[in-house]
């Protein structure tokens, strides 16, 4: 079948996206608005089959590194992942772009499943089609990327099942915490664009704690703020005796409710009431009852070892009872391999080597 990818000119993107298979909030025009907010530039371009109806599409971020151009469509191409013509008609349209100028890659991550479970476990099981779509890439020239921007693993809930099967299916142990809290003063409640700077003050605590990395206090209004606003996200804050003590962020997209970000104090004694167990439960709840069919906790162990730096909070996540859900994660195209070359591998020594003279 013959296909066309050209740029989108319309002025619903999110409605056509969430027509097609695996859409999700990062490919949103919100998203895509806050990204250049940060100076990325959004793209955005549909592909056509030989009947001119839409079967994929995919928004691409831009941004110059001097004369460089670096590229990423996160969670696309947004396409039937069993209609292998039509994914791989949009990593040609992709390649094309990212050859138009000198541009060191072009990366993507889409949402592909190669396997359920744990490796190695009895109820592991590996996705014949998500493979086969890593060997399309491999054939094209595509590299499975050293710098996985976004968790290529994670946990999915189906909720479509009535809350007490949902409970039913956490362990003992889970089901006694997520109602420890309520019993011993926790309370729930939804947060507001004033809470802001409080979701922010609790989430760089927890990433001062925790060692890692956060960004200035403009960037999160900008990204919560705005997704807020077009009733995209929602939090939740934890409180004890009127005391913010947790909260979790969700983007909600679709069907789809996704567990963004969480944030906690570092009372111990505080956290004895499991107030981050309840707010997982209450968030199910809250996704449940906006429609939502998968909850989705974000973020499992690359690699499914106690080294990996996901594997305490996998532990945490693990017994709400959902799927551990392995995607293919992050690839690039380098449509000049010798600036993806100087990009990866010499710059980064080089900087390394100057920081060490300085």
């Amino acid at each position: 079948m013959t296909y066309r990818m050209l740029p989108y000119s319309g002025s619903d993107w999110n409605g056509l996206i969430l027509r097609l298979p695996h859409s999700h909030i990062l490919q949103s025009a919100e998203w895509g608005a806050f990204k250049q907010i940060t100076g990325w530039k959004a793209a955005r371009y549909v592909l056509y089959d030989a009947a001119h109806q839409i079967s994929g599409a995919a928004q691409v971020l831009t941004r110059h590194v001097g004369p460089l151009a670096m590229m990423y469509a996160p969670r696309a191409p947004l396409v039937s992942h069993t209609d292998h013509a039509a994914f791989e008609a949009l990593l040609v349209g992709l390649e094309r772009i990212a050859r138009r100028q000198p541009t060191v890659q072009i990366k993507i991550d889409p949402d592909v499943v190669i396997g359920r479970g744990v490796p190695g476990e009895a109820d592991a099981t590996e996705d014949a089609n998500g493979l086969a779509l890593c060997a399309t890439l491999r054939r094209r020239g595509w590299r499975f990327s050293a710098e996985q921007v976004q968790f290529r693993n994670t946990i999915l809930i189906d909720l479509t099942h009535s809350e007490d099967d949902l409970l039913k299916a956490m362990g003992s142990g889970k089901r006694r915490k997520v109602g420890y809290g309520a019993r011993h003063g926790v309370t729930i409640r939804a947060a507001t664009l004033d809470d802001l700077p409080l979701l922010y003050r609790l989430y760089a605590e927890t990433g001062s704690r925790n060692g890692f990395t956060t960004r200035p206090y403009e960037y999160y209004l900008s990204e919560w703020g705005m997704l807020m606003r077009a009733g995209m996200a929602h939090a939740l804050i934890a409180e004890v005796n009127g005391q913010p003590v947790a909260h979790v962020i969700l983007f909600l997209f679709g069907e789809t409710c996704l567990y963004f970000t969480g944030a906690s104090v570092s009372d111990n004694e505080v956290r004895k009431l499991m107030p981050a167990d309840m707010l997982q439960w209450e968030a199910m709840r809250y996704a449940k009852g906006r429609g939502c069919t998968v909850y989705d906790l974000w973020g499992a162990p690359n690699e499914f070892a106690e080294g990996d730096s996901m594997w305490g909070v996998f532990g945490f996540k693990r017994d709400f009872g959902g799927v551990i859900t392995r995607h293919m994660g992050a690839w690039d195209y380098a449509p000049y391999p010798a600036l993806y070359t100087l990009y990866t591998r010499i710059m980064p020594r080089l900087l390394n080597a100057m920081r060490r003279r300085g």
